[in-house]
């Protein structure tokens, strides 16, 4: 697929871009989740969802390549992690009791969203976004009029140890009471070290140092792993999105971009649930793609862009001469 036709302006990635909001949204428990809003909404409104460990930071790009096209995107830091605070006393581990919490929270604020402002709708979701954004739908959260997966995690990577080991190993560990306690650790003191993680997320170097930079200039963003209870927790919510029957009703257009060479989720199960999904588009990368499909090397990114750029226009034509 072509690349999108309009040139695209130079875009301070390490920059909050001009017009936008960032604020607090409280969730029903008064639990503050960071929010950011960019763009004029002449076409509709977009909610993106990023993935585990991220912060609204790394999708500045992708927001404002979406305001630019028309669209009034809001995102958010999840519940936890990002500026959204945490959930032990340990401000590098990613942890939840529950992913029924952060289910509870999209749909609180997605129904928020939805009473801002008409126009077409569009949910998109990156990696454990792109999971809670399935899930949310299979559960019966009111549908967008489109969404975008892009590298769901409808499945998780254990090796080298198999599926039901990992599963038994994280039960265990939770029962035992180490759930709140990280489930790795993960050193980036070396530069082997950080290449090694940069691979696995990208082939994009100097995005992947943008992530660095964000997270050193404001250190209460960065997170590290995630506990044993959020690794139990994903295996169990990932088996059962992708076995259970609720998928198959879920009505809305669907776009799905996934990568054979992903490292993180599981890409034959991303096949497998979205064979099962009335309306659902599927391309998958080869090599030329890691994990991060929307921060890869430009060849990857305008390619996906311009796959979903053509995918929305099908529900909210953009207006001739934008």
């Amino acid at each position: 697929m072509d690349s999108p036709s309009f040139p695209s302006p130079a875009f301070d990635r390490r920059a909050w871009p001009t017009g936008g909001r960032l604020d607090h949204w409280s969730a029903p428990d008064g639990w503050p989740i960071r929010r950011y809003r960019l763009g004029d909404g002449r076409r509709g409104r977009m909610l993106l969802l990023n993935g585990r460990g991220d912060m609204i930071e790394k999708y500045l790009e992708t927001m404002d390549h979406m305001a630019r096209r028309g669209w009034a995107v809001t995102s958010f830091d999840w519940r936890g992690q990002g500026g959204s605070g945490r959930l032990t006393d340990d401000p590098l581990c990613g942890h939840i009791d529950d992913f029924a919490d952060y289910i509870a929270d999209l749909q609180a604020l997605a129904a928020d969203w939805r009473a801002e402002g008409d126009g077409p709708t569009v949910m998109l979701g990156h990696s454990m976004g792109g999971h809670m954004l399935l899930r949310a739908l299979a559960e019966g959260m009111p549908p967008p009029d489109a969404a975008v997966l892009i590298a769901p995690m409808l499945g998780v990577h254990s090796a080298p140890l198999p599926r039901w080991l990992a599963v038994a190993i994280a039960r265990m560990m939770v029962a035992s009471g180490q759930g709140e306690r990280r489930a790795w650790t993960q050193k980036e003191d070396s530069e082997r070290l950080r290449r090694m993680r940069q691979k696995r997320l990208t082939h994009d170097v100097d995005r992947y140092a943008d992530e660095l930079w964000w997270r050193a200039h404001d250190p209460e963003i960065a997170l590290g792993p995630p506990s044993w209870t959020w690794v139990a927790q994903a295996l169990a919510s990932t088996r059962a999105l992708a076995e259970g029957p609720q998928v198959a009703g879920v009505a809305c257009p669907l776009l799905i971009l996934a990568t054979q060479a992903d490292q993180l989720v599981s890409t034959a199960a991303i096949r497998q649930v979205a064979a099962r999904l009335p309306h659902a588009r599927l391309h998958v990368y080869g090599r030329e793609a890691a994990h991060e499909i929307l921060r890869e090397v430009d060849p990857v990114r305008l390619d996906a862009f311009a796959r979903i750029d053509a995918f929305l226009d099908e529900i909210a034509p953009q207006e001739t001469g934008n």
